[in-house]
């Protein structure tokens, strides 16, 4: 498979991320033959290793968080009768926990999700224009999916829908209370 501007699904690859290395056969018979293949350049080594670093960062954390979430649930078990505060207390601790757990994994998925498109070279290009994402984007966030100019949009249509989903909603109270 050769690294030349398209990939199999037709979007412009990161270019930057491979770029084509000849390499020269020498057999006995003094017959010559060239072979082209990828080759990661090294800032795409880097966002790799980046990623990776991540990852196990990543895995460490909710692994960790797992254990002391099991831990803490079997002493509190083990402790005796809490009353209704002491077990309010516990589940909103507990739901907090979980809920850092779940974002935590998530994020997981991300950096694996952001490790397969390196691997196919499909990463650094935003999903919605197809442009490259930046590399100063990509150092800060790299499993973003979608260049500063794409991701602003869509964050700005996210806040329009909820503003109109809460005044719609206000409208059906002021429509119900009347």
């Amino acid at each position: 498979m050769r690294y030349e501007g398209r990939s199999h699904r037709g979007n412009l690859e990161a270019a930057w991320c491979f770029r084509t290395v000849r390499r020269v056969l020498v057999r006995r018979n003094n017959f010559m033959a060239t072979t082209t293949y990828p080759v990661e350049s090294e800032r795409c080594a880097e966002l790799r290793r980046i990623l990776e670093e991540r990852r196990q960062d990543m895995m460490v954390e909710v692994h960790d968080r797992m254990r002391v979430v099991r831990a803490e649930g079997n002493s509190a078990t083990m402790h005796g009768v809490l009353d209704s505060v002491e077990t309010s207390e516990a589940d909103i601790q507990d739901e907090l926990e979980f809920s850092l757990i779940q974002m935590k994994a998530e994020t997981l998925s991300k950096i694996d999700g952001a490790l397969q498109r390196l691997k196919v070279g499909a990463y650094g290009n935003c999903f919605e224009c197809g442009e490259e994402i930046s590399e100063q984007r990509l150092r800060a966030l790299p499993f973003a999916i979608r260049c500063t100019v794409c991701e602003e949009e869509r964050e700005q249509a996210t806040r329009k829908s909820t503003t109109q989903e809460r005044s719609d909603l206000e409208a059906l109270f002021v429509d119900f209370a009347s």
